[in-house]
């Protein structure tokens, strides 16, 4: 038997924020040194932070300029990348199933394989939850991916070209924008929407004005950002007020077609741009693995995350339903995975040493939605020292740093400051909006 294949085997499936995380930081403390072999596997070749795809939709934050390309960073910090999505899990055989990887015509690129595993680490995150609601799935954008987000700001730039040189009137509804579901995802893409249709007309597209592009904002609860505290919802609120986005509350969305969104209460939402962003669930094939799942097919894990049918699998991320000891369950946010991703490099260690596993602990740091350049409010320290409003400069410095956390626990100090300054030139010669 040969060396490698006598090291306790950690394979990480999904790369997202979490799982990312967790491969750089196991790779750089056991990978290099050859006390275990990491594996991380992703359907993508690249990663990008998800709060950011808002941004990258609305076309103000270049994707390909910001990603991670998993070969590269597995190459620099001791851990390996394999390509494919994960299907299945052979628990007796301790295997993980993998389909096979097609090109863009169909061709077969690589095979189906199986991968096997001493510790198996599943953060696979999670997608937009439709409810099964006619017409949402074939009329509707989503946000779960970085291509989705790709696919939307395409769509947006060629329906600003086909209107301004057409010069239809604003009757048509063809730019106005109906997002479903008024959470962190949906607030944000708002503003930033704003954003940008007031920098159409500095490029060239001046046919077109602020009152040719509505948006509107539904959302089933009586309060926009439901999870989140009242007091942040309403300065929220307030906040998209001011940039003439409507928001509509107790609106609960029974069809999408191809000309808008259609309400309970009978109201109709003209929009020829339609975007889901009203729950979340995990991906199906979780729920067919034989582990313990939800109703949205989270795996339930305990307090050392692991899954509660088989302690040599873990969980981390959106598609972990994690306890807390009030009874409810670990929110879904990149600062939940950030701290699982910590506590399972401590656990991983500690399986390999036979030690006992830590119990992971959330710790609510506080809530941040950011309205572009307009405002960032929030909350911060969260239960810590009890619920602190901030808004304004301060705010979005903070809702900044969070970016550059995951950017240090990727590339280090000095890489993620090569990074800020690179990315200072690029915005000085670069348009504020992607415009191809």
């Amino acid at each position: 038997m040969s060396d490698t294949q006598s090291l306790h085997r950690v394979v990480i499936v999904g790369g997202g924020a979490g799982g990312i995380e967790l491969a750089t930081k196991l790779g750089k403390k056991i990978g290099k040194k050859k006390r275990a072999e990491i594996t991380l596997v992703d359907a993508s070749r690249t990663h990008i932070w998800k709060p950011l795809l808002h941004e990258v939709a609305a076309g103000t934050f270049d994707s390909h300029e910001n990603q991670i390309e998993y070969l590269a960073q597995a190459a620099n910090n001791g851990f390996r990348f394999r390509l494919g999505r994960m299907t299945g899990i052979d628990r007796e055989r301790q295997v993980i199933k993998v389909a096979p990887t097609y090109n863009d015509q169909g061709k077969e690129l690589i095979p189906a394989r199986e991968f096997g595993y001493d510790t198996l680490i599943i953060g696979v995150g999670s997608i937009s939850n439709d409810f099964g609601i006619t017409g949402v799935r074939d009329h509707c954008l989503f946000l779960d991916t970085h291509e989705q987000a790709e696919n939307f700001q395409r769509k947006l730039l060629e329906s600003t070209l086909v209107v301004h040189a057409h010069a239809r009137p604003s009757e048509d509804h063809d730019l106005d924008v109906a997002i479903a579901g008024a959470g962190a995802t949906g607030v944000e893409l708002a503003a930033q929407l704003h954003k940008v249709t007031r920098l159409f007309k500095a490029y060239g597209l001046d046919g077109i004005t602020p009152q040719d592009i509505k948006i509107h904002i539904i959302e089933a609860a009586d309060l926009i950002l439901p999870g989140l505290p009242p007091r942040l919802s309403e300065a929220t609120h307030q906040e998209l007020s001011k940039l003439d986005i409507q928001v509509h509350t107790n609106e609960r969305v029974v069809e999408a077609t191809e000309e808008g969104i259609r309400c309970e209460s009978g109201q109709f939402f003209s929009a020829g741009i339609r975007v889901w962003a009203a729950g979340i669930k995990a991906p199906d094939f979780l729920s067919d693995l034989g582990l313990e799942t939800n109703r949205i097919n989270q795996l339930v894990v305990l307090p050392t995350l692991q899954t509660t049918r088989d302690e040599n699998i873990f969980a981390l991320g959106d598609c972990a339903a994690c306890p807390l000891p009030d009874g409810k369950w670990v929110p879904p946010r990149a600062q939940s995975a950030h701290q699982q991703a910590s506590t399972l490099v401590k656990t991983v260690c500690a399986r390999l040493r036979g030690k006992p596993l830590p119990q992971y602990t959330y710790r609510d740091y506080g809530s941040l939605v950011s309205l572009g350049k307009y405002s960032t409010v929030g909350n911060l320290m969260g239960n810590l020292t009890g619920s602190v409003m901030v808004e304004g400069f301060f705010a979005r410095m903070v809702y900044l740093t969070l970016y550059k956390l995951h950017q240090l626990a990727m590339f280090g100090m000095y890489r993620t400051a090569m990074l800020s300054i690179a990315h200072q030139f690029r915005a000085s010669v670069h348009p504020e909006i992607k415009l191809h």
